[in-house]
C-alpha cells in the first residue's frame, strides 16, 4: 500500500476524476465508508452522533457521513462551522433526511456545541482534512478546544464514579463520546506529522486511497487511534506507482517461504549466528532462537567458549560452534574457525551481545575483511594474513549491534563490504555509522534510512516505532507498529534472528528485511494483546513469531 504526501494525493484525486470517476463520486465513497468504518465497531441503530462540518472537501465528506449513519438508524445532528451551503447538494440531501443542524455563527457562547458533544456517543471530525499548514486560531481552534474539554470531562468523569465503573475498564466505558476522524484527524499536517494543539485525538481515524506519510510520524501517529484506509475509487494501477509503502499482511504473506510437504530441513536454509558475550549472554540466545522460530532448517550459534556453557542448555534446537574467548570476549582467532565451517550456509548474522571490547572489534574487521587503519587500543594496522589468504565469500550477511558498532570505528567500510547485508541500527548506531545526531534522524527518520541505502548500497532497516526499511535502490518499506512493549532489551535482538532466518531461507535481502520486521512487529502485537505493553520481555516474541506466520498465512 502506497504512503503518499499531500501533493501525491491531490494527484491522485485529479487523475481520477480526469479518468471519468468524479470528485463527487469520491466524496460519496468516502463518506459511505467513514459511516461503515462505524458500523462495524459499534451498534449504529439509536446511535446518538455528531458530526463537525467544515468548508472544504472534508466537510463534504461528514454529509455524506452523517447521511449514510442516519440511513443506518443513528440520531444523527450537524455542526457545521463553516459552509457555503447555497449549491451544496451533500447538505441538501442531509436536509431531505431531516437531520438537524446546529451553526457555529449562531452558537456565541459554545453552550449548543458543549451539550451536542456532551450527549453524543460518536463524534465525527469532518472540519478541516489534510489542508492544515498553519497553527489553528479564531473559530476552529476554539471550537476545538471546548471539544477537547467535554471530551475530557466526560471521560474523566465516567472513570471517578465507583458504583459504574467496570473491574476493568473497557473501551465504550473509557471512551465515551467516541471520536472518528475523516481522513485525518483536524490541525494534522499530514506531511510532517506536526500537530496543532487544538487536534482533537481520534479513536478511529478512515483515510482515503492511501495513509499520509505524516500518519507516521509523531506526534501525529499517536493521535489517530486506529487507522483504517478507504478505498474511494482510485484506480489500481496508480495505487501501484512510487517508492514509498506500509507493509500490509497481504504483502507480506506473498513474501514468506513456501513450505513444502515433501521439505527436508535443508530445504529451509542454514543461518550461523556470531553473537553473545560474557555481559551479553541474552543475546545469543534470543537471536538464534528466532532464526528457527522463523523456520529456518538448521541454527549455529557460533558463540565464545564462556557463552556457550551458559546458553547451550537453553537453545537444544540450535547447533553450536565454540569459538575462542579472553574472558568472555571473542578473540581473532576465531575468524579461521568461522570461515572453516561457512560451507553451505546460506546467512550469517554478525553482532547481537559481542560487545565492544578491543579484540572482538578486530574479529568483526577481519570476519568482514574489511581494511583498518592503525587504531590506538586495537593493536592491528590492517587485516591480517589469516583474513585474507584463507577466506572464502561470506554469505548474505545481517549485521547488528555490536557488528555495526565495529564498522563505525572504520572510515568508509561500505567501500570494502562485497557481499549483500542488511545493516539494522537503532537510531544511536545509526548516528555513530553516519556521524550526526540522533536528533536529526528521528526529526526525519525515512529521509535517514534512504541516504543511508544509498550511500552504502545496501539494505538499512531503521529500528524504532514505525521501522523503516529502506533498499540501495531507493524503494522504501515502512511498517505499521507503534508498541511501547517492544522498547525493552533484547527485542532488537529477535529482530535480527527473524531476518538472518528468513535471509537463510532463500528470501532476498529487502524482502527478508521487509518480512522480518513485519513478523517481529506483528508478534509483539499478539505478545501485548496477551500481556500488555508493560512488562512484555523480548522472550516473550519467540513463540509469537510462528503465530505471526500463522495469522498472516491464514
Amino acid at each position: 500500500m502506497r504512503i503518499l504526501t499531500i501533493a501525491q494525493m491531490r494527484d491522485l484525486e485529479r487523475r481520477t476524476d480526469a479518468a471519468g470517476h468524479t470528485y463527487a463520486e469520491m466524496m460519496e465513497n468516502a463518506g459511505r465508508a467513514v459511516a461503515l468504518a462505524i458500523q462495524q465497531r459499534r451498534q449504529v441503530e439509536g446511535l446518538h452522533a455528531l458530526v463537525l462540518v467544515g468548508p472544504g472537501n472534508n466537510g463534504g465528506d461528514g454529509l455524506v457521513t452523517a447521511r449514510y449513519l442516519r440511513q443506518m438508524g443513528a440520531q444523527v445532528g450537524l455542526y457545521i462551522w463553516k459552509r457555503d451551503t447555497a449549491s451544496d447538494d451533500n447538505y441538501r440531501r442531509t436536509q431531505e433526511a431531516a437531520i438537524p443542524v446546529s451553526w457555529a455563527a449562531e452558537d456565541t457562547d459554545g453552550s449548543t456545541l458543549r451539550r451536542l458533544v456532551a450527549t453524543a456517543d460518536v463524534v465525527v471530525d469532518a472540519l478541516l482534512g489534510t489542508g492544515v499548514d498553519r497553527p489553528l486560531e479564531g473559530g476552529i481552534k476554539e471550537l476545538l478546544e471546548r471539544v477537547q474539554q467535554v471530551v475530557a470531562e466526560n471521560r474523566g468523569a465516567a472513570r471517578a464514579h465507583p458504583f459504574t465503573a467496570p473491574a476493568i475498564p473497557t473501551p465504550e466505558w473509557t471512551a465515551r463520546p467516541w471520536i472518528v476522524a475523516v481522513d485525518t484527524p483536524s490541525g494534522i499536517h499530514c506531511d510532517t506529522g506536526a500537530a496543532d494543539p487544538a487536534t482533537l485525538a481520534a479513536d478511529l481515524t478512515v483515510t482515503f486511497a492511501c495513509p499520509k506519510i505524516g500518519f507516521y510520524r509523531f506526534p501525529a501517529a499517536a493521535l489517530l487511534g486506529e487507522l483504517v484506509v478507504a478505498d474511494i475509487g482510485i484506480p489500481a494501477q496508480l495505487m501501484e506507482e512510487g517508492d514509498l509503502f506500509v507493509a500490509t499482511p497481504q504483502m507480506v504473506a506473498d513474501l514468506l517461504p513456501a513450505r513444502p510437504l515433501n521439505a527436508h530441513k535443508g530445504t529451509f536454509g542454514k543461518a550461523m549466528i556470531v553473537a553473545g558475550s560474557a555481559n551479553y549472554v541474552g543475546a545469543a540466545y534470543l537471536a538464534s532462537v528466532a532464526a528457527t522460530r522463523v523456520g529456518a532448517g538448521l541454527v549455529t550459534l557460533a558463540a565464545a567458549g564462556t557463552v556457550y556453557s551458559i546458553v547451550a542448555s537453553k537453545t537444544t534446537e540450535v547447533t553450536h560452534l565454540i569459538l575462542p574467548d579472553d574472558r568472555g570476549a571473542v578473540r581473532p582467532s576465531g575468524v579461521k574457525i568461522i570461515r572453516d565451517e561457512l560451507d553451505g550456509y546460506t546467512a550469517l548474522l554478525i553482532g547481537p551481545g559481542l560487545g565492544r571490547d578491543p579484540k572482538t572489534v578486530q574479529f568483526v574487521h577481519e570476519l568482514l575483511q574489511l581494511k583498518a587503519p592503525t587504531t590506538p587500543g586495537l593493536g592491528f594496522t590492517a587485516m591480517s594474513a589469516r583474513g585474507t589468504a584463507e577466506t572464502k565469500s561470506l554469505p548474505p550477511l545481517v549485521i547488528d549491534a555490536d557488528g555495526l558498532n565495529a564498522l563505525a570505528d572504520l572510515g568508509n567500510w561500505w567501500r570494502d563490504l562485497r557481499v549483500p547485508a542488511i545493516l539494522t541500527p537503532h537510531p544511536g548506531e545509526m548516528s555513530r555509522l553516519r556521524g550526526i545526531s540522533v536528533a536529526e534522524i528521528e526529526q526525519d527518520r525515512l529521509t535517514a534510512a534512504r541516504s543511508a541505502a544509498g550511500e552504502w548500497q545496501q539494505t538499512v532497516v531503521l529500528k524504532g516505532a514505525f521501522t523503516v526499511i529502506a533498499a540501495p535502490d531507493g524503494r522504501t518499506t515502512i511498517t505499521p507498529f507503534a508498541n511501547p512493549g517492544l522498547a525493552t532489551a533484547g527485542t532488537g535482538d529477535v529482530l535480527a534472528g527473524a531476518i538472518v532466518g528468513l535471509l537463510a531461507q532463500g528470501v532476498e535481502p529487502h524482502a527478508a528485511a521487509v518480512a522480518g520486521a513485519y513478523l517481529h512487529g506483528l508478534a509483539g502485537e499478539l505478545a501485548r494483546e496477551e500481556l500488555g505493553d508493560a512488562g512484555m520481555v523480548a522472550g516473550d516474541l519467540l513463540p509469537a513469531l510462528p503465530q505471526a506466520i500463522q495469522a498472516l498465512r491464514g
